[in-house]
C-alpha cells in the first residue's frame, strides 16, 4: 500500500510505477489520508509521459482498506497514520499538488526509483527463496551514497 494526503499524486504515481513494473512480485494499492476529489491533472500528464496512463484511477480513503491486511505500507507524506500490525516506513516525498509541471516530474522520478528500488528487493529476496519479506531488512526509500 502506497499512502499520502489526498492520494491524488504521489501514491497514485507509486500504485502505477508498482503494477507496471513490478505485477510479478506484489500487489500494489494506494490511498489517500484525507483523500482529494480527484486524480491531479499534471500527475496523469506526467505519468503519461512514461506511457503509464491513470485511466480509471480515482483518490480513495486509507478509511476504505484493513490496513492490518498490508504487509508494508509506503508514506510517502510526513503524516502519520492510524495504528497497524503492518510495516509502515516513512519514505516522504515532497508534495507536488498544486505546482507546475517540473515538481511533479522531479516527484515522479523519485517514486518510479523508489518503486523499482523495492521491486528489486521483493524480487532479490524470492530468488533466495525467503520467508519474509525484503522490506523488512532494508529500506526501498534510501537512496545510493
Amino acid at each position: 500500500m502506497f499512502v499520502c494526503m489526498g492520494n491524488s499524486c504521489r501514491s497514485q504515481m507509486a500504485e502505477a510505477f508498482a503494477k507496471a513494473y513490478g505485477s510479478d512480485v506484489l500487489d500494489a494499492y494506494s490511498a489517500g489520508i484525507a483523500p482529494a476529489a480527484r486524480v491531479s491533472r499534471i500527475t496523469r500528464q506526467v505519468m503519461g509521459e512514461r506511457s503509464i496512463g491513470l485511466d480509471g484511477h480515482k483518490a480513495k480513503s486509507i478509511d476504505q482498506y484493513d490496513l492490518d491486511a498490508f504487509d508494508l505500507i509506503i508514506n510517502l507524506s510526513d503524516y502519520g497514520l492510524p495504528r497497524t500490525r503492518a510495516r509502515v516506513v516513512q519514505c516522504p516525498v515532497r508534495d507536488p499538488m498544486g505546482r507546475g509541471e517540473e515538481l511533479h516530474r522531479e516527484v515522479r522520478d523519485r517514486i518510479e526509483w523508489i518503486v523499482k528500488n523495492l521491486i528489486t528487493q521483493f524480487r532479490a529476496a524470492e530468488q533466495r527463496q525467503a520467508h519474509t519479506r525484503p522490506a523488512a531488512n532494508a529500506d526501498p526509500c534510501e537512496m545510493p551514497a
